[in-house]
């Protein structure tokens, strides 16, 4: 931007595009497989429980006619609400009912990341929508947010959370902003609740590091608007403990904070390597980017962007890292700090020579002749997965068949992409950028329209024809014999079906009943009345 010209706009057009883009691939086969344990047939039970007023008092949730105290009400009242505007009450909801929300809330991470990367580094287009391409093309954000969970509702709050707080030093909107900010504060109480803590730490920290509060010009209409946008989510918690006493500490201490700070809960073994596993394998291809980010955003701290974008992804991977409980998708929040520091370094890998706009001095990056070998590695990448396409053509890689098409996709952008990317010219080099990122699009929404992007599916036997032998059996309470209870058995059964730990009665179990009376068969399952 030349002195004296006017700013340069946002790319609001683009933005909106790679919106709406997140948005047709959230939708790609969402309804095609059944909800998975634990989350997804929890979170669609408790909507349906709640659409149907099962509570004891209005907006407090219920899970088998029984408190349910593992979460706040915000995405289950949405869910509630898709529900009975597209189910009959005698009626099962589709799995597309059951997440379409939390989809359609999730996608919009994507253009509002590139509006917060464009406040941290006014005029700069190029990482404006490096950010966005980069959270659409991540594999963990586009999957999570397909989900029934919360997670990816929860991580597009946080980004609006992020960017109010950021806008405050607008005088003439800071009443506006404020209230915005309390309200992603109650969005995210009404969600998850313990994650505000970090994600306010964070914006906190970077707030106080650039003494960006001094800066507010009207403290008063900030911090009202904030305590106004706060009302809906803290008045719901109260509301909770007026009626159910210190049955809502459970939110926040048993099954809350205090279960994954101090229980170390199934499939915790790792501990802290469970979200850098998951770093490690969800970040591609931009994930070789990341450890050079980080420096540059040391040396640029004191910038907006370097403060922000280190104060925020170290302040939530510092929240996450130490929990005792870790399930994969608990790395989640770090992907929108992750995508804004990389993506000035994308750019710079197009643009070079580069230099940050509205920062008071732009240093190299580091290690810039290893930075400059990313392409090639991202060509190699690409040979190699086309090397295992050609492969699942033959006998050799049978067992490759049901990926073949990903892998031609990714092979083929990331070989041609990385390829361009080497070039002495900045269009040939924006076009490898391009490559690269339709590359992943395009895998992604062969991966979503295959039965392969719900893997946890096929950890486990199905649970529709056990479910369907259940329903045409009515009578008595059923019991499951060998496994544990499972939520999406429940689900399709209609009825809760607890594990079996002795006793005469109706059980479903897929090992021979001998001495009952067998009352239905479904494949290797029978349901017998064992007296």
């Amino acid at each position: 931007m030349r002195a004296g010209s006017a700013p340069d706009p946002a790319p609001w057009i683009a933005l909106a595009g790679l919106g709406l883009a997140a948005a047709v691939l959230a939708l790609i086969g969402l309804g095609d497989l059944p909800l998975r344990d634990f989350d997804e047939a929890t979170v669609a039970q408790v909507a349906l429980e709640l659409r149907h007023g099962l509570g004891e008092a209005p907006l407090l949730l219920t899970l088998w006619d029984k408190p349910y105290l593992n979460k706040a009400p915000g995405l289950h009242s949405l869910i509630a609400l898709v529900i009975s505007t597209t189910t009959q009450p005698d009626q099962l909801p589709s799995e597309w009912t059951v997440r379409v929300a939390p989809a359609v809330l999730s996608c919009l991470v994507v253009p509002l990341g590139g509006w917060l990367q464009w406040v941290l580094r006014p005029g700069d287009r190029s990482s404006t929508l490096a950010t966005s391409v980069i959270l659409l093309t991540l594999l963990p954000v586009a999957r999570h947010g397909r989900l029934a969970m919360l997670d990816g509702t929860q991580l597009t709050a946080m980004a609006v959370l992020w960017l109010a707080l950021l806008q405050l030093t607008r005088s003439r909107t800071s009443a506006l902003w404020g209230a915005i900010a309390g309200l992603m504060a109650s969005a995210m109480l009404l969600l998850k609740a313990p994650l505000l803590v970090p994600a306010v730490v964070a914006g906190g920290l970077a707030l106080a590091w650039g003494r960006e509060w001094k800066r507010w010009n009207n403290h008063a209409s900030a911090l009202s608007g904030m305590l106004l946008g706060l009302t809906p989510g803290v008045g719901w918690h109260l509301w909770h403990a007026y009626i159910r006493g210190s049955q809502a500490l459970w939110l926040w201490g048993g099954d809350g904070a205090g279960r994954v700070l101090l229980d170390a809960g199934e499939g915790s073994d790792l501990g802290w390597r469970v979200p850098v596993i998951e770093v490690l394998e969800g970040g591609w291809p931009w994930l070789p980017l990341l450890p050079f980010a980080l420096i540059w955003a040391w040396r640029w701290r004191q910038s907006r962007w370097g403060r922000w974008s280190l104060t925020c992804l170290l302040t939530l991977a510092g929240a996450i890292l130490p929990l005792r409980t870790q399930l994969p998708w608990y790395s989640h929040p770090l992907w929108l700090p992750i995508a804004l520091l990389c993506a000035p370094l994308l750019v710079w890998l197009v643009e070079r020579p580069f230099s940050c706009k509205g920062a008071p001095e732009s240093p190299n990056p580091p290690w810039r002749w290893l930075l400059l070998q990313l392409p090639m590695f991202w060509c190699g990448l690409g040979l190699v997965l086309l090397l295992l396409w050609l492969s699942s053509l033959s006998s050799i890689g049978s067992s490759l068949v049901p990926y073949r098409s990903m892998a031609g996709a990714l092979g083929l952008g990331w070989c041609v992409g990385g390829w361009w990317l080497r070039s002495p010219t900045p269009q040939r080099r924006r076009l490898g950028v391009i490559c690269l990122s339709c590359g992943n699009l395009a895998a992604l929404a062969l991966l979503f329209q295959s039965p392969l992007w719900l893997w946890e599916l096929n950890e486990t036997w199905p649970v529709q024809p056990v479910a369907a032998l259940a329903r045409a059996n009515p009578g008595s309470q059923i019991k499951l014999k060998g496994y544990d209870e499972r939520p999406s058995l429940n689900w399709y059964a209609e009825q809760r079906i607890e594990r079996f730990k002795g006793g005469p009665g109706r059980r479903l179990s897929d090992k021979p009943q001998k001495g009952c009376i067998t009352e239905g068969q479904a494949r290797r399952w029978t349901l017998a009345n064992c007296r």
